[in-house]
């Protein structure tokens, strides 16, 4: 049985996937490489922001500008400040569990974390157990901020189970040893991604967090 919940954040409790990937779309389709949201969603999702612009420079055959990540951060910032939500039954989800140990283990910076999570009510939900693939040497899929996230609760990896909506994410998990979720609750899940997930080692398929919650109650101690 588990004894700690790992919530990825963007996508899982955030429904930041759709919109900070239509602005970085357009930031992209501006550098003279069109780029739809799905495309990007494609190419960039789950991947740590250093991991991002690497993969845009390489897309757009040039170095970018020296300021592109400050304007990828502002604009993303500013999409959310006009209508961040949670993904559908979020909050529940945390609400049923409030006696587990949890925390967040993201590909996101502290600083967007932080506002994110003030803009949804949830930074009471967790306090300082909020991870960041900043903290680490590698970001997913590898499996550095999860065992990051275990070590710094004092629960070893294979009493964790972890809740994420990205293949890379999923690796991640299931290379520090965890028991996985595929969330497919949020607005950015297209066709065929159940499978992506399964491909990429997901123990579970979920579509809501309902769906979360009949399998958490199965895995987790005193649930």
């Amino acid at each position: 049985m588990k004894r700690l919940l790992i919530f990825d954040f963007d996508g899982v409790l955030a429904d930041s996937e759709l919109p900070a990937n239509a602005v970085l779309a357009e930031i992209v389709t501006e550098l003279g490489v069109p780029m739809t949201a799905d495309d990007s969603l494609r190419d960039f999702m789950g991947k740590r922001l250093r991991d991002v612009v690497a993969a845009v420079e390489t897309k757009v055959g040039r170095p970018l500008p020296a300021d592109f990540t400050a304007m990828f951060q502002q604009r993303t910032l500013q999409r959310f400040r006009e209508g961040l939500q949670l993904v559908d039954g979020a909050r529940a989800y945390v609400e049923t569990f409030a006696h587990v140990p949890r925390c967040i283990a993201s590909a996101s910076s502290p600083d967007r974390l932080a506002l994110c999570l003030d803009l949804l009510d949830l930074a009471g939900l967790f306090g300082p157990n909020v991870f960041s693939a900043s903290q680490v040497a590698r970001g997913k899929p590898f499996p550095d901020v999860f065992l990051f996230a275990a070590e710094s609760m004092g629960v070893p990896p294979g009493d964790a189970l972890v809740i994420e909506d990205s293949a890379g994410g999923i690796q991640g998990a299931v290379a520090a040893g965890m028991t996985t979720i595929g969330l497919l609750a949020a607005s950015h899940i297209r066709d065929g991604h159940a499978e992506r997930l399964k491909a990429a080692g997901a123990h579970h398929i979920a579509r809501t967090f309902a769906e979360a919650t009949e399998i958490s109650r199965r895995v987790l101690v005193g649930a």
